[in-house]
């Protein structure tokens, strides 16, 4: 199969960052919806088609998953109108849904960056997240250290809360995590991925590789 993507792609996103305004945008276009815009969304269907395969509940189209290349302004300090990068949310519910485990990435000029876990999830699941945790701590630090998580993306962050409820602070000694408000990982593609033809067979390994671990914390929201 041959790329989704040509060097005309990396290089409207690199002119983008230095031409961030509507006048230069509108002169050029023809040439984000030709090489970036709909060889983007093709390249989404594609991938999601393939994740169902291994999700069944993954029934969103790319419509569904990618995001608007134009930015929100109202309450942004930055008043540049566009994002420099295109992006995708895939998961049960697509980019409307943060906080269900899925595979969000960011094609930019200079690499894919990949984010997975779960990020900014709603008080209820938080507190099943926490207790999850705590009464499954075994299980969750193996998962944790299975080798291909480790080596694709090294550990969970996010940020913490200084203050858990007091029966949680036991676990909480035993795995930081616990005090956590998100819980997701990250790793980057460097930019000969994007013009591969193999990239959205490495997307698929980048999947695997967080699967165990974000089908602990879908049982943990839903516990």
């Amino acid at each position: 199969m041959s790329s989704y993507f040509t060097k005309k792609c990396t290089d409207f996103l690199k002119d983008l960052t230095k031409n961030n305004n509507r006048e230069w945008f509108n002169e050029h276009k023809e040439q984000f919806k030709e090489f970036v815009e709909k060889p983007f969304h093709a390249f989404i269907e594609e991938l999601i088609n393939q994740l169902r395969e291994m999700d069944p509940k993954i029934q969103i189209t790319s419509k569904e998953a990618v995001f608007r290349i134009y930015k929100d302004i109202r309450f942004s300090k930055d008043k540049t109108p566009y994002k420099e990068y295109m992006a995708a949310l895939i998961s049960k519910h697509g980019r409307k849904d943060h906080s269900t485990p899925g595979m969000y990435l960011e094609l930019r000029q200079d690499g894919i960056q990949i984010y997975t876990g779960v990020y900014e999830p709603t008080k209820e699941q938080l507190t099943n997240i926490r207790y999850f945790i705590a009464d499954h701590l075994n299980e969750f630090n193996k998962l944790l250290q299975q080798k291909p998580f480790i080596k694709r993306y090294g550990s969970i962050q996010g940020e913490k809360n200084k203050l858990i409820p007091a029966d949680l602070k036991e676990a909480a000694s035993k795995q930081a995590l616990i005090y956590n408000k998100h819980f997701y990982c990250s790793c980057k593609l460097e930019k000969a991925w994007i013009t591969s033809d193999k990239l959205i067979k490495e997307l698929i390994n980048c999947y695997k590789d967080a699967k165990a671990v974000n089908q602990f914390f879908e049982q943990a929201i839903q516990a």
